[in-house]
Formats: C-alpha cells, structure tokens, sequence
C-alpha cells in the first residue's frame, strides 16, 4: 500500500464524518442511558483541527448536535475528557475551584515504545505483525485481572491508530472511582518499572502474587515464538549479553563454580556463561541453557521484563485526563482508525488491518461496506449489551418496589 499523503486528510475528512463514522451507537456509548441529568452535556470533547489547532472545553447538548459540529469543524483528532460538574463550554464563566472533573472511565493506554529497549523488530512508532504479540499478550495480562481481579465487566479495547491500545474500563461504579483508586489499580498492574537508565526492571518477591503467576502463564505461551524466534533475543553476542546482564552475579558464581567443579582458577562467571552461549547455534538452544541451569526466578524475571504490559500510569490515574476517542482517525497515519479490538481474535490482528480506510472512504457512502464493518459490529454490540444490562437493573428496581 502507497504511503499515506497527510495532505490528503482536507478532502478524507469531510467524507469519512459524513459517511462512516458511527455516530448512533457512538452517541448511546457517551450517553449511559442519561444515568444522572446533564451527563452527556457535561463531557468533554477536544477537538485537534488543522495545522495544529487545539481546543478543548468542548461540549453539546446532545450526540446529535456534535455529530453536526464533528462534520463542520472536520477535527484531524478526537478526544474524550472527563463529565465534569458543570458544562467544559461554560468553563470560563465558573470559578475554577467549582469546576471540577466528577467522573469518567478508567483507561489504559499501551504504546509500542515503551517496549523499544526489548523489540529488535521495530522502533519509536513503527510496529510489525512479529511486535504486535506484545499488545495480544498485554491485552490478555490486563483483561483478565480486570474482569476476575476486580470484577469489572465492560471493557472496551480500542486500536490507538498508530503504535499501541487504549482500555475503556465503562462500568457505572469505576466511572466514579478517586484518581486514588485509579492509581492503585494502575499500580497493581505494574511491575516492570524503571527508565531507560535501569537494566535490570523486574525483581519479584519471595512469596509471589497469584496475579504474576497467572500473567506469567500468558507469557509462557508466547515467549519462545514470539521472544525467542521471532525477536532472536538471544541471536547476537549485544542481545544475549543484554539478557545476561538481567541474572544477579551471585547466581551466576554459583553457575560457574557448578560447571567448573569448584576449580580454583575458573573463568569469571559471567565470562564462562558467555563462552557456553557462543557454542549455541541460535536462541533457542541459549534459553535452553539457561534453563539447564535451574534459575526459575530469574527466568520469570526476563521473560517478564521482554513480555509483561508496560502502561502509562499518568493516563490511568488523572480523571480528567484526555484520551483519543474510538473511531478517531490518527493525523500521522491517516488511514489507521482508532477502531476497537475483539479480545477473542486479537492474536490474528496486528494493528495495521485497517490501513485500507483512504479508499473506503472515497468509494462507500456504508461502514457496512469497508473494513470498518467488523469494528463497528463490536462497538455496537458493546453499546447494546450495557444498554440491556441497564434495562434489567431498572426492572429488577421495579420489581423491588412493586413487592414493598
């Protein structure tokens, strides 16, 4: 496929809100049913228009009214903010200390970059089929414990349109969580933690949660195609060296005075390890030498630190932090939508599926009828299976007071 011309996004726009964007289910997403009054006119919206242009404090009355000023205003990049206690468009007529963010959906925002000192693939924004198993495995990792670690139940996994995902965590009670909250959950998700400087990123306790365990077990099923072969972490003498610097000296030592038979003039430990990894042919054969040496801890600790979700913990905890609405089209690659991601099939998408977006929208007046469709049939059938779920809640309140 030809390479995307940003200067074709003046023409794409207008033709892309007018024709395909789902403004139904999108507006029913936003809305909640109304669950308290005002709530949709409170959100929101920021609007990244051409040349730069920035504004924020966006707000409509309701999803038909944005839907007219998305088409007038033709913005390169949507994003949704928080529902505040009182409408963003008035901001400037409110004291400041009055205005206030009150609520809005737990996110997640992953981005391939964070992964650029452990991927061999790629780097900065490019991403490839073999570098994509990071945000399946990151996806798995955090969708689980949210559902069986915290009991949520509507999660929205969104393609961020360039180099990662975002999380829409929608549940009516964790819509209302403290930035206090937000950030334990987000930290309880985190384990590979320090910057660029910091070799060794994972150290795992002696008691180990079962959270590690049961991500590790995700991990297990990628890491030899996905770590192994497909990024040759251990192919070059830079690579393993980079791995090896992950295994503390006192266990490597102890290697070595093992292999050497507590010789007294052996080589350095580290040295001796090396020279055993030379004889290897690939990476395999060197993880697998590794493992000979029975360093189960520390083989979780590298296998972690290469596979394991690194978040933006910042995205997480600010309530009225801005996050690149669904459907968004992305300014640097045009034709890559924000579009949402079914958790069951993931493993077979890597990010670029939906690059074929220029020409759809110059040919078809139907999303039904691109390769929108699949990610629109996901959003809608999201949208109407919280709807149903508020549906039954109402009753059930219903039935309650009918009995008293």
């Amino acid at each position: 496929m030809a390479e995307f011309d940003p200067g074709a996004l003046p023409e794409l726009l207008p033709l892309y809100y007018r024709r395909l964007f789902p403004f139904g289910p999108y507006g029913r997403w936003l809305r909640y049913g109304d669950v308290t009054k005002n709530y949709f006119q409170r959100r929101e919206f920021s609007f990244t228009l051409r040349d730069d242009i920035y504004v924020r404090y966006q707000s409509f009355n309701t999803p038909q009214e944005l839907e007219k000023e998305i088409q007038k205003m033709c913005p390169y990049k949507i994003d949704i903010g928080a529902v505040y206690s009182h409408k963003p468009i008035q901001h400037n007529t409110v004291h400041m200390s009055a205005f206030q963010a009150q609520e809005k959906e737990l996110v997640f925002d992953i981005d391939m970059t964070d992964y650029d000192d452990v991927r061999r693939c790629c780097s900065s924004a490019e991403i490839c089929s073999k570098c994509w198993t990071l945000m399946t495995i990151a996806i798995h990792i955090i969708d689980r414990a949210l559902v069986e670690d915290f009991g949520i139940k509507y999660r929205l996994w969104v393609y961020s349109g360039r180099r990662g995902v975002h999380c829409w965590v929608c549940d009516e009670s964790v819509r209302k969580w403290s930035s206090t909250l937000r950030s334990a959950v987000a930290e309880y998700l985190t384990i590979v933690k320090g910057g660029e400087e910091t070799i060794k990123k994972v150290t795992l306790p002696d008691n180990i949660h079962p959270f590690i365990r049961k991500s590790l077990d995700v991990v297990k099923k990628y890491f030899e195609e996905y770590a192994l072969v497909g990024q040759d972490i251990l192919g070059s003498k830079e690579s393993y060296e980079k791995v090896l610097a992950l295994v503390p000296e006192h266990i490597l030592f102890e290697i070595s005075e093992k292999s050497q038979g507590h010789r007294i003039n052996h080589p350095p430990a580290r040295a001796n390890l090396l020279s055993e990894f030379r004889k290897k042919n690939d990476s395999v054969q060197r993880w697998k030498l590794l493992k000979k040496q029975k360093l189960e801890r520390t083989e979780w600790e590298i296998m972690l630190q290469y596979c394991f979700p690194r978040l933006d913990i910042n995205v997480s905890k600010g309530i009225n932090h801005l996050l690149k609405s669904p459907f968004s089209v992305h300014p640097k690659t045009g034709c890559r939508l924000c579009h949402e991601l079914d958790t069951i099939r993931n493993d077979e998408e890597d990010g670029k599926e939906n690059e074929g977006g220029t020409e759809c929208t110059r040919r078809s007046r139907d999303y039904r009828k691109t390769s929108l469709a699949p990610y629109v049939k996901i959003f809608e059938q999201f949208v109407e299976e919280m709807e149903s779920s508020r549906r039954g809640e109402r009753l059930r309140a219903s039935d309650m007071q009918l009995d008293f």
